[in-house]
Parts: C-alpha cells; structure tokens; sequence
C-alpha cells in the first residue's frame, strides 16, 4: 500500500519539512516507467528574509507557485540549461520550499542523481511539472519509507551557490543522509 505524504506534513517549518523528507521516496511515473528514488539530501529556503530564497525579491510570476498551497512543486531552470525541483511549504501567502538536491534510485549509479539539476534530468522533471500537486500519487510524488529511516544520520550544513545571500549564507539548512 502507497504512503503517499499527505498535504498535512508540508505544513511544517520548512527546515523540519527539509530532515523529515530525508529518506523518504520520491516517485517519477514516466512513459510507463516508475522510478523510485530516496531522498538524500535537501536545502530550505525561507520567506522573503531568506536572501537565498528566490521569493527574497518579492512575488513574481516565478516564485508565484511558493506562495501557494503546500505540497506543489517548484519547478525552475538554473544556467538556462538545468531543472530543479523545490517543494512548496509551510502555509499559503509564505513563500517556503525545499531543494531536493539529491536522490538514491537502486541499480542506478549515485553520481547521475547526486544533484539537483541531474536528478531531474534523469527522472524527466522540466517546467511542465512546475506547480503541480504532489499529494495526488499520479506523475510525481513522494512517500514515506516503509520504515523509519535512522535520523541521526542527518548532517547539516550550509547550503551550495549561494554565496550572494549575505548573512543567510550561514544558515545551516542543508540537510544530508549519511548512507
């Protein structure tokens, strides 16, 4: 039986919402194919006080999407070439999500999942996705182990290409498990 998270747990803190997707599955229905990847490692980025986060700026018709419902995704192009997927979280009208940096897909090599703009090459997850409902279970989504990962394997620490962010920098909201 799936376990897909209910739109309740995006609800959380988003640093919260960042080590409880830690080991926790992310689902990619593709032409056919299921492809099951564990979550191993997150960022968050935090209102519009969070100079890292995109919403730092303001609403746009980008960051639109962060101030929404939890439980959507986030979908946007860095470098003109690359996806990443963000999940939307805390409550609407405060822009919150998560990076997923990093996902473990079995049989398959770590090193073509082991970032974000890779992991959504190989699962084929562009802007189409962008503000789609996660909580659905059909295209994409995610699911809880069917036990509990060991969470004091979570490591912390700052989060990657951002050194623009100021103080915000500092904050220790990327979150990794230590397989």
């Amino acid at each position: 039986m799936r376990k897909t998270l209910s739109r309740k747990f995006y609800f959380q803190n988003t640093p919260t919402v960042a080590k409880e997707l830690l080991g926790c599955f992310l689902i990619r229905e593709y032409r056919g194919k299921i492809w099951r990847g564990m979550i191993t490692e997150t960022e968050a980025y935090v209102g519009e006080k969070d100079l890292a986060c995109h919403a730092s700026r303001g609403r746009t018709s980008r960051t639109e999407v962060m101030y929404g419902q939890p439980g959507h995704a986030y979908v946007y192009m860095i470098y003109g070439m690359y996806h990443c997927l963000n999940i939307v979280t805390e409550k609407k009208d405060f822009p919150a999500a998560v990076l997923v940096r990093a996902v473990r897909i079995d049989g398959i090599e770590y090193k073509k999942t082991n970032g974000p703009g890779k992991l959504c090459k190989f699962l084929h997850i562009d802007r189409k996705l962008n503000k789609w409902d996660l909580t659905e279970g059909k295209k994409l989504w995610l699911e809880r182990p069917a036990k509990n990962t060991a969470k004091r394997n979570i490591t912390a620490g700052r989060r990657i290409g951002i050194d623009y962010a100021q103080h915000c920098r500092e904050y220790l909201w990327r979150f990794s498990l230590k397989m």
